[in-house]
């Protein structure tokens, strides 16, 4: 099995991983508690990894791409939409520090007890996690700094656009017949006012809602 410093460097090799930050995060939030115990062997892989639900763990690059655009800071409020084992959760809850917080959303009720259950083990203490649709966010929480969303939609949620805050950015994954799979990287510049960047080449399992 390789190890998770050896992953983290091929990450900044290939120029992927340049946050010192995000690389912290990394290195402390060990990809190996997320997993399901058949696939441990292939934790450090590049590579996206079976959960429950048919849904998966994310590709680790697909991860540190997607903090890199986000760009969490400390004392954040950020929405992770689509939490799954709970990993991006973490690394959020990580970079956001203690005066910051995270609302985990996740629609499996299986896979929300197994993210409570692995952040709970790491004790972390600016989680909350909640089971619904993620397309509808959580406006009794809102607005946010950062949302993350980690499924792939046809178009962006208007309710997630209108619960991040002016200043704010959002990272979704898009997935239509025009384009197929890619990021979008969302800054709101202004009241109902929205930048776009695209990053074409990503897949991601669909969001339900």
């Amino acid at each position: 099995m390789e190890s998770l410093q050896e992953l983290v460097k091929r990450l900044e090799e290939k120029g992927i991983l340049k946050t010192p930050s995000i690389k912290e995060a990394l290195l402390k939030v060990d990809r190996v508690h997320f997993v399901v115990p058949e696939y441990r062997d292939y934790v450090y892989h590049d590579r996206p990894l079976p959960l429950k639900e048919g849904q998966t763990i994310s590709q680790p690059l697909t991860v540190v791409f997607m903090l890199e655009l986000l760009q969490p800071k400390k004392g954040h409020k950020v929405l992770d939409v689509g939490s799954g084992s709970g990993w991006t959760t973490a690394l959020l809850a990580e970079l956001v520090g203690e005066e910051g917080n995270v609302f985990a959303i996740e629609r499996i009720k299986s896979l929300k007890e197994f993210g409570e259950k692995n952040l709970n083990k790491l004790k972390y203490k600016n989680v909350q996690f909640i089971e619904g649709n993620g397309a509808r966010g959580l406006p009794e929480y809102a607005p946010f700094d950062r949302i993350l969303v980690n499924a792939s939609a046809k178009t962006t949620p208007p309710a997630l656009k209108e619960q991040l805050k002016t200043g704010g950015k959002m990272v979704i994954p898009i997935d239509n017949l025009l384009y197929g799979g890619y990021l979008t990287l969302l800054n709101k510049v202004g009241e109902n006012h929205y930048q776009e960047e695209i990053y074409p080449g990503f897949t991601f399992v669909p969001f339900i809602t």
